[in-house]
């Protein structure tokens, strides 16, 4: 099974983008990228330095641009892509880039939405020195009870050997005096506590924002960083990418999902190197690819092919029926009131996963009349795998067919 995944922000390197280019599909799709945002987004991926490509505003859409574009050369026809692509994730900004690639969004919702979260997320920033440090080692409780002390968050659990924490410059400068036994605190170069309590104001400026754009189902596996489960509503994992920008990025449980589905091969989109190097400590014997130049496109689709799920089937290759699909793995609790012929809202709950981590319910998502139940109460159930087929409403067809 093939993991197609984003990298989120600081992953950025000044002139990241100039052999990309040299290659006019590319350099055609930027410029309308850049049209789209009102930013160079050329100039800022070629000749800006460091420092300006720190700046949220910017480094935000760049990389939502650069991972939406690089992945448009990666599978030159997307639609066939979905064929082969079993699960697809992004961290923290990367799930914009996953939103867009799975067609949740459009391209130009997504890079309107990245601005202006960039943009939120600076002012954010720019009311209190805030900022972050990974915590690299050392055992994991002690370092949570380190972080907890001085009044940090853990904004990135990134599974072993790697928390990033997040809070003011004096809460980040009192960790780093006295760093958890057997660790070191490496400051990063972003411009604010993202994941954390800082970032409310944001929240509240994207959820408005939020309301206003269209979602349609993802075409393949889609895990939130909220809990790394598989998100099959459009709708959800919009909500859940405005609630992210205040609230840890759980890059571990997207991980340990991608184990539990058998994934066998990971491709990072440009900017690459963050993801597949965690992916080394913590997904063992999973083959990497970080794509990071034009030349090694011939090279990603060999890696693609011999890693893609022919025999996993489209979410939605027809808008007549719609799949409520398990968000992770255990066993389906199901709610013996919803029979066949129901007719359910979105809200309505048809059950819930439960493992040893935690207990997930499950709604009918954006509803419709129930066809037939694909498991039974206290069937073991993997991530993504369907649990209940809907009929939607007209007006459901018809938002799926525009």
């Amino acid at each position: 099974m093939l993991a197609i995944v984003a990298p989120g922000q600081g992953a950025q390197t000044p002139g990241f983008l100039s052999a990309w280019l040299e290659v006019p599909t590319f350099a055609t799709r930027l410029a309308w990228l850049s049209a789209v945002t009102g930013l160079d987004l050329a100039h800022y991926g070629t000749e800006a330095d460091a420092e300006t490509i720190r700046d949220t505003a910017i480094a935000q859409p760049l990389l939502v641009a650069a991972g939406i574009t690089a992945a448009l050369e990666l599978f030159p026809s997307p639609s066939a892509a979905f064929g082969k692509v079993g699960v697809v994730a992004g961290h923290s900004v990367g799930e914009i880039t996953a939103a867009a690639g799975t067609n949740v969004m459009s391209v130009e919702a997504a890079m309107v939405l990245v601005r202006e979260r960039g943009r939120a997320m600076a002012a954010a920033s720019s009311a209190w020195p805030t900022s972050m440090s990974a915590v690299i080692g050392g055992d994991r409780d002690e370092v949570m009870a380190s972080i907890e002390k001085y009044g940090l968050t853990a904004a990135n659990d990134n599974g072993s050997g790697q928390i990033v924490a997040g809070g003011t410059v004096e809460q980040l400068a009192e960790l780093a005096a006295n760093p958890p036994h057997r660790t070191r605190v490496v400051p990063l170069s972003v411009a604010g506590a993202f994941h954390t309590v800082h970032m409310k104001p944001a929240v509240s400026h994207m959820t408005t924002l939020a309301q206003a754009v269209s979602t349609k189902d993802p075409r393949t596996r889609l895990l939130s960083n909220a809990d790394g489960q598989v998100i099959h509503s459009g709708s959800e994992y919009l909500r859940r990418i405005v609630k992210q920008i205040s609230n840890p990025v759980r890059w571990d449980l997207c991980m340990a999902t991608m184990a539990e589905l058998g994934v066998t091969g990971l491709l990072e989109l440009p900017p690459a190197g963050t993801l597949t190097g965690i992916a080394k400590r913590n997904l063992k014997g999973v083959e990497l690819f970080s794509l990071n130049t034009p030349d090694q496109l011939d090279e990603a689709r060999d890696f693609v092919d011999r890693h893609a799920e022919s025999a996993y089937q489209d979410l939605s290759t027809t808008p007549t029926w719609r799949l409520v699909v398990s968000p992770g793995k255990g066993r389906f609790i199901r709610d013996a009131s919803v029979k066949v012929n129901d007719r359910l809202d979105g809200s309505t709950s048809i059950g819930s996963v439960k493992n040893l981590r935690d207990e997930v319910p499950v709604s009918a998502s954006q509803g419709g009349v129930v066809l037939e139940w694909l498991v039974e109460d206290g069937d073991p159930v993997s991530p993504g795998q369907p649990l209940l087929r809907l009929h939607p409403s007209q007006n459901q067809v018809q938002e799926d067919l525009a």
